[in-house]
């Protein structure tokens, strides 16, 4: 593979920063191999676990549509300063591309941050990008210039197109890789989860702001009110456990999802931590990665 070129902006912040505190001299030599991660959800946070684990350094960009509901198996609530371990692992939120190189130089952590693609364009090319924002039926741009290996998660990517190469995640073909033509299209079908499909999420119906002074891994009862989009009560479709639930105070587009409720027991219940199908998604796109070759760094 071609030497990856500094986009001339990046060589800017580098030497400003240098002059400031040697972090950015040490970051242009270390010259790590940077992937970023679109989306800060559930699937999004397993896939910058396993890269981050196989020596990449990570960065995950917010996207506020959909909004983010399994919190506990993310890392997106660092975005507001609140403890969000997965695996074991933390993400160090990060407001200025300069707080970026302390963290890929000493390496051991992974970042996230609210900055979108324009603002972390300074440290492009990127050895990886994976958009993994899951949102089933948004037009997906064509992001393949900006990194050696493009790679997308889900319903509407094209090889050639609009990535290099692609996972699935439908349930009936999650994790596999996809290298020509295009991925499943959404169905609109919800995968079962003890003897719930659909009905186990709750949607907004209108825009609006959504409060909720519920928390997940909460037991909940068909009918509870467990929060209000506007000033409309949000009720429980079922019995169960709170698997999912939008952050309180966030402002929510119509038709996203504002819940989740796992309907099996407390002890079968799953709410935190990397799920099966994040994992088997996540090691798929390590193995795309690989198989189009995109080393992972060497520790």
């Amino acid at each position: 593979m071609a030497p990856r070129l500094l986009h001339p902006h990046y060589v800017i912040v580098l030497h400003n920063e240098a002059a400031m505190d040697g972090t950015a001299a040490a970051f242009l030599r270390s010259r790590p191999e940077v992937a970023i991660v679109l989306g800060t959800n559930e699937i999004a946070s397993a896939v910058a676990i396993h890269l981050h684990r196989t020596g990449y350094a990570v960065v995950m960009s917010h996207d506020a549509a959909p909004p983010v509901i399994r919190r506990r198996m993310a890392f997106h609530d660092a975005l507001w300063g609140d403890p969000a371990p997965v695996e074991g692992l933390e993400a160090v939120p990060v407001e200025r591309v300069s707080e970026l190189f302390a963290i890929f130089t000493h390496g051991g952590r992974l970042a996230i941050t609210r900055m979108g693609l324009v603002e972390l364009m300074v440290i492009a090319p990127f050895a990886l990008l994976i958009d993994a924002r899951m949102d089933k039926y948004a037009v997906k741009p064509d992001l393949r210039h900006l990194a050696d290996v493009t790679i997308g998660l889900g319903p509407g990517f094209a090889i050639g197109r609009n990535c290099d190469v692609a996972v699935e995640t439908h349930p009936r073909l999650t994790g596999q890789v996809v290298a020509e033509g295009e991925t499943q299209a959404g169905d609109r079908v919800s995968r079962r989860l003890g003897n719930s499909g659909a009905e186990r999420f709750v949607y907004a119906g209108l825009p609006g702001r959504w409060h909720t002074a519920h928390s997940i891994g909460s037991r909940v009862f068909r009918g509870m009110v467990l929060g209000h989009l506007e000033r409309t009560p949000v009720l429980a479709p079922l019995d169960g456990v709170l698997r999912g639930l939008a952050r309180d105070g966030i402002e929510v587009p119509g038709g996203v999802k504002l819940l989740e409720i796992d309907p099996r027991n407390r002890w079968q219940a799953r709410f935190t931590g990397m799920d099966e199908r994040g994992r088997a998604i996540a090691e798929a796109t390590l193995a795309a990665a690989r198989a189009h070759r995109a080393p992972a760094p060497l520790h």
